[in-house]
């Protein structure tokens, strides 16, 4: 992890090396030496989590230890105001390592290639790159929609035969999960 220098006079900001500034915000490390944790145990190259305007990233690798690089938005310094316990940060984080499959299209999402058909997959399945997850119908032509990744499929997130919006999320992915 790279060191940081305090800066004299405020407290509020601490530099860098390379003369960027951060908040000091003794929670906000603590969360930082968390997602490297994370990164560490799940031997992840790179990990970033982005919860309530904050965003974190967290790259191993280039012959450097670990690198945290933390952005926020204009005016706010450090975590919410509330704070964010580790477990809160951990649940984003998890939401984070999943691969999300989206709509590429509007239209109407169906599970199975006919009503009386079994489901291409369910919750729980394993799938492969290019394997068809449902088809989304849009002006009457079927488009396959198919997994991005190798992995579990943790959720579906959209209902059969109910319509669906660009971009709209229809399943999560676990990669990480080998069959």
């Amino acid at each position: 992890m790279k060191k940081r220098a305090a800066t004299r006079g405020s407290g509020r900001k601490q530099a860098d090396p390379d003369g960027s500034t951060m908040p000091e915000n003794n929670h906000l490390d603590k969360e930082v030496h968390h997602l490297v944790e994370l990164l560490n145990q799940h031997e992840l190259t790179e990990l970033e989590v982005e919860h309530k305007g904050m965003r974190i990233r967290v790259r191993r690798g280039g012959g450097a230890d670990t690198i945290p690089t933390v952005v926020s938005e204009p005016g706010r310094a450090g975590l919410d105001r509330k704070g964010e316990s580790a477990e809160t940060a951990a649940q984003a984080l998890a939401a984070e390592a999943l691969a999300t499959v989206a709509s590429p299209i509007v239209g109407t999402f169906y599970r199975s290639p006919s009503p009386d058909a079994d489901p291409y997959v369910d919750e729980g399945d394993f799938v492969k790159k290019g394997q068809v997850l449902c088809i989304v119908e849009a002006m009457k032509l079927m488009n396959e929609i198919e997994s991005e990744v190798d992995g579990r499929v943790h959720k579906i997130l959209a209902e059969s035969a109910k319509p669906v919006e660009y971009g709209q999320p229809l399943f999560l992915i676990d990669p990480t999960a080998t069959p």
